[in-house]
């Protein structure tokens, strides 16, 4: 089941810009539920960030994986 959270909510969880997000999902690395204001993703779907337990910055979570594609026509 997922566990959809908006596109802030997901840069927060991730420690990466909003504008990641969006590009993460039109890139399909992550899902995408609904369209425009009421867009949500599946926050499953992302690494969380970390932080360096010696200066306390924020280590931004690895990004998902691209999708396979089909191969490339000869």
């Amino acid at each position: 089941m997922p566990a959809l959270v908006t596109a802030q909510d997901a840069a927060h969880y991730t420690g990466r810009p909003v504008g990641t997000i969006w590009r993460w999902a039109s890139e399909g690395r992550i899902t995408r539920y609904g369209t425009g204001r009421n867009v949500r993703y599946d926050v499953m779907e992302m690494t969380p960030r970390t932080f360096d337990e010696w200066t306390g910055e924020v280590v931004p979570g690895e990004p998902p994986p691209l999708p396979e594609r089909a191969p490339r026509a000869a």
